[in-house]
């Protein structure tokens, strides 16, 4: 590294500081989405291999998730594959699908963090389907940040299965058709999606520049808000993470008031 380079280091940690310092906890979002992109980008830019783009931003997940355990978040929700990720070829997503299990085991085994999935099972293989459940069962103890992780997950792939599932408990209690849809409302349906029980995202990270959703918790980011960084997610600094909060903070929420 040279001169410059370190000058640039430093002046970006002192300039993290001093957003910190003035980071009001108060006002800091309870839950954050995180939509990583920008891994096999990030790869091409720095000459690198897609497997060693993916490797890097799973590097990242850790590092990101101790800086939300310093600010107060409480449940972090990291998409990590979306359904739309199983079309990409063979030869990428199988090393990926290994990288994102070594992830589960690694948050699990962190001891920090209480691991939840979020996502349709029955797309994933039989092995990565027992690492979460595994993962799920080891942490359901921890006190620490609840952390999605959102793996073979679709926003529309969890309302229909939100329907179906509301669908089967009423067949199940025997309740008549007429019935059921006289009952069903929006707090229904919501007991019915993979993070029921838990808060809606306030906040909402998307980077590598990309201004869009993309499917990502279609339901429970009806009133969240948008943060969309231009840096690539293995690039992803504490300087953007704060400056996403500090954006944050500065919004007036009004909930379609």
């Amino acid at each position: 590294m040279n001169l410059r380079d370190k000058l640039r280091g430093l002046l970006v940690r002192l300039y993290a500081r001093r957003v910190e310092g003035h980071l009001d906890h108060a006002q800091v979002p309870k839950h954050i989405g995180v939509i990583m992109d920008g891994n096999r980008r990030w790869a091409k830019a720095a000459g690198s291999t897609t497997a060693q783009g993916h490797r890097a931003g799973a590097d990242k997940i850790e590092e990101f998730l101790g800086w939300c355990s310093e600010t107060d978040v409480k449940v972090v929700t990291l998409w990590l594959l979306s359904t739309d990720n199983f079309d990409r070829p063979q030869e990428e997503l199988g090393p990926l699908l290994g990288i994102i299990e070594d992830v589960v085991r690694s948050l699990a085994a962190d001891g920090r963090w209480r691991v939840h999935h979020v996502g349709t099972m029955d797309l994933l293989p039989a092995g990565m389907q027992a690492t979460l459940k595994e993962a799920e069962e080891t942490t359901a103890h921890v006190e620490g940040i609840l952390v999605n992780v959102a793996i073979g997950y679709g926003g529309r792939q969890e309302i229909a299965d939100a329907v179906r599932s509301m669908l089967l408990d009423a067949h199940d209690k025997g309740t008549p058709l007429e019935d059921l849809a006289e009952a069903v409302d929006v707090d229904m349906i919501g007991r019915h999606l993979y993070t029921k029980a838990q808060p809606d995202p306030d906040l909402v990270i998307r980077t590598s520049g990309e201004q869009r959703l993309s499917g990502f918790m279609l339901w429970q980011t009806a009133h969240s808000e948008y943060y969309f960084c231009e840096v690539f997610w293995p690039a992803f600094r504490k300087v953007d993470f704060l400056r996403a909060l500090r954006d944050y903070a500065a919004r007036h929420r009004r909930y379609g008031g």
